[in-house]
């Protein structure tokens, strides 16, 4: 069963799904506050994976490459409450609200576990998903305007990212790779988030590495899940979309035409 999102205005919606487990890569281009009502979620990252769920609430930073792992979990179904946090509303917010400190660009994901004001700020949409003719625009604004609000209240270094409206520069491409190769993004978000256009990137990736993106891309997947199973002895079903494969029978033929052996051979070994 694939997702069902119900959306209230084009910034709030509720997800619900019910299947055994759906995996996505995405790269968030605008803050995302989730609040879980049931189920789990893992959230894999270049430097962390958390793992959500029911009661649990966090904000999830714009320009961030991610594996999202969604599932149900003790009869429940996956459903959660979701609010984006565009760019242009914050600006327009900022306009009218003086930001403490400075923005500060590459921050991490923010948990806010079982917050009440956050809670009842999100719970309190939840009669809004029955209205058959949506939320009136004036109203989501008032809901959204409350949520960045109460995100002011509970955490003081919060305009640091929510006030922070760069776009990404070009940055060191060698440390982005190495960081963030795990994810199945396209070569043009790659381009985005170094700062590159698509030519440059390919002309500076080829120096660097002597080899195309894709090919060097799938090498060190391989190299990353060959340490995972023989050093720390990972299962190959579990391990191969944190690794950047879509599914177990590409990510087992890639393995043994790269090593020689399969990945089950390797751990019987």
């Amino acid at each position: 069963m694939e997702f069902k999102s119900q959306y209230i205005t084009p910034d709030i919606k509720l997800s619900n799904y019910d299947g055994k487990l759906f995996k996505t890569e995405v790269m968030f281009e605008q803050h995302i506050l989730v609040w879980f009502i049931s189920g789990e979620t893992k959230i894999v990252q270049n430097d962390a994976t958390y793992t959500f769920g029911t009661g649990d609430i966090f904000l999830i930073p714009r320009n961030q490459l991610a594996t999202i792992i969604n599932y149900p979990k003790d009869g429940q179904p996956h459903k959660t409450v979701a609010m984006h946090l565009t760019k242009e509303r914050l600006k327009n917010y900022y306009t009218r609200h003086k930001a403490v400190g400075k923005p500060s660009p590459g921050q991490k994901l923010r948990k806010f576990s079982k917050h009440p004001l956050l809670e009842s700020c999100l719970a309190s949409l939840i009669p809004y998903f029955d209205l058959s003719e949506g939320l009136p625009e004036n109203i989501a604004d008032i809901k959204i305007e409350e949520a960045i609000s109460v995100l002011r209240a509970i955490d003081k270094d919060m305009d640091s990212l929510l006030a922070n409206f760069e776009e990404p520069g070009k940055i060191d491409l060698t440390d982005f790779m190495e960081r963030n190769f795990k994810f199945n993004m396209t070569m043009e978000k790659f381009c985005y988030l170094t700062g590159r256009s698509l030519s440059t990137f390919r002309r500076d990736f080829k120096k660097i590495y002597k080899k195309n993106p894709q090919a060097w891309l799938m090498e060190r997947r391989l190299e990353l899940a060959h340490y995972e199973l023989s050093e720390k002895h990972g299962k190959p079903s579990e391990i191969y979309y944190e690794v950047g494969f879509e599914n177990l029978s590409h990510f087992s033929y890639a393995f043994k035409k790269y090593f020689g052996y399969s990945p089950s051979e390797l751990v019987n070994r």
